[in-house]
């Protein structure tokens, strides 16, 4: 099920824990759409970081993540991967005296990982969104562990509907894939531009333009794909004439394996995110 972005969640009180670039994506879109700073608290180490925060978006911040999140309904996990176990296990009793709902985005954490870790009180929802969520034109993947009520997931929703699309999965299984299409997906994008400004340059164009026209190209074909609302393969054919110009550079690519190489990308990187899953068994 996909969702389009939230225009006014109505949220309780929410604390992330951790406030790096993804929390601040989320904090900004939250306050962007209404939500009232004073409901909304962070935990962040850094001392630069938080008062950032706190200046930018009129939020209250914490040095320890129990302090921002004793009193809220909400917790956003927005910590790395390699530390969200001990971060959760310093929230045990919190999280056993108010249970709440944790929203992960910890890449690699399954939602069985962090209810254990914090003790088995918490409805976890496990999110992944993306990088360009930091200009609030990201999708999120989302799967929501049983014990989620249907308040709680439509809260989830919400928020991290506030920096783009949600997509709502309903196997957990699947989220190695989430993370592997749209997760991972910018940079498939970035290459691509990488790669089509190298070819204009060597057929003699400037790299400024090269790079314009590479960017602005990828930037108009995924505005068409989503306003448009119709399949990649229409789109694709009403562009081809046969015997033109990008007939023979669509030829090229299918003559080079093109559909396989992107197939084999995205199993290698679903596989990846299995392995780092288990690696915090």
């Amino acid at each position: 099920m996909t969702s389009e972005p939230t225009a006014s969640p109505a949220l309780p009180t929410v604390a992330f824990v951790g406030g790096g670039n993804m929390a601040r994506s989320l904090i900004g879109g939250m306050v962007a759409r209404g939500a009232d700073p004073a409901s909304i608290r962070v935990a962040e180490p850094d001392d630069t970081t938080r008062q950032a925060l706190r200046a930018d978006f009129g939020v209250a911040t914490f040095r320890e993540a129990r302090e921002a999140a004793d009193g809220a309904s909400i917790w956003v996990f927005a910590v790395k991967p390699q530390v969200m176990r001990v971060v959760c296990d310093g929230m045990r009793e919190l999280a056993a005296a108010h249970p709440p709902l944790a929203i992960s985005v910890a890449a690699g954490i399954t939602s069985s990982q962090v209810d254990a870790w914090l003790g088995g009180s918490a409805a976890i929802v496990r999110s992944m969104p993306n990088t360009p969520a930091l200009l609030g034109a990201g999708v999120t993947g989302l799967f929501a562990s049983p014990g989620v009520s249907d308040e709680q997931r439509a809260q989830a929703d919400a928020l991290m509907g506030t920096v783009g699309q949600t997509v709502w999965i309903h196997d957990e299984a699947q989220m190695d894939a989430v993370t592997a299409v749209s997760g991972s997906g910018p940079a498939y994008v970035f290459l691509l531009a990488e790669a089509m400004q190298a070819a204009g340059e060597a057929q003699g164009l400037p790299g400024d333009a090269a790079r314009t026209l590479a960017a602005h190209t990828l930037l108009g074909a995924a505005r068409m794909l989503v306003e448009s609302g119709e399949p990649a393969d229409v789109l694709r054919k009403r562009v081809t004439s046969p015997g033109g110009t990008t007939h023979a550079a669509i030829e090229t690519f299918e003559a080079g394996g093109l559909r396989g190489l992107v197939d084999q990308a995205v199993a290698a990187a679903t596989r990846r995110g299995r392995e780092l899953s288990a690696a915090n068994e």
